[in-house]
């Protein structure tokens, strides 16, 4: 029997995730299906727009909601793409709780969107993991900022970009 790779972890060893700081998530659709969201006026030379499918819709809701949940975590600029997610965690070194690790978080977030999912079919939405980047000084954060606002006039050439197939042909 073959044996199965070993998944790396992408996670900083040895980093606490629970200390205070800001954290660059991004979150991938399962399979890149782009359910979340459509471009509108992609060729619009200022600024197309995104306009959320009712699961993306799910997914707004749930992200507002995070604050809501824990009283030390504040989720700060975010863009739901057609098929990923980008958001800002802020985990804040005041509040009486203790402070959650992202990953708990996260996981939560996953977890509640899909199971607000569940009436469109979906047993699963996300892929198995996510994407964080720890962001260190004022000067990422605003670049982080930038490429999460501009990401919708991006799309043609982002990474997780496909382009749609006509499957009548």
């Amino acid at each position: 029997m073959k044996e199965l790779p070993v998944r790396k972890s992408i996670r900083l060893k040895g980093y606490d995730y629970s200390q205070a700081g800001c954290y660059f998530i991004t979150i991938c659709v399962e399979d890149g299906h782009e359910i979340l969201s459509q471009i509108v006026g992609a060729d619009d030379p200022v600024r197309p727009s995104l306009e959320l499918t009712d699961i993306g819709k799910i997914i707004d809701d749930c992200w507002h909601k995070i604050d809501d949940v824990y009283e030390n975590v504040h989720t700060d600029k975010y863009c739901i793409m057609p098929n990923h997610f980008h958001g800002i965690v802020i985990i804040q070194e005041t509040g009486g709780q203790g402070r959650p690790p992202l990953q708990k978080i996260l996981q939560g977030f996953k977890s509640v969107t899909t199971r607000n999912c569940f009436k469109y079919g979906f047993r699963s939405i996300w892929q198995r993991s996510y994407y964080d980047e720890i962001i260190r000084s004022e000067e990422a954060y605003r670049n982080i900022w930038r490429y999460i606002d501009e990401n919708p006039a991006k799309w043609a050439e982002d990474e997780y970009f496909v382009k749609y197939k006509n499957l009548d042909a």
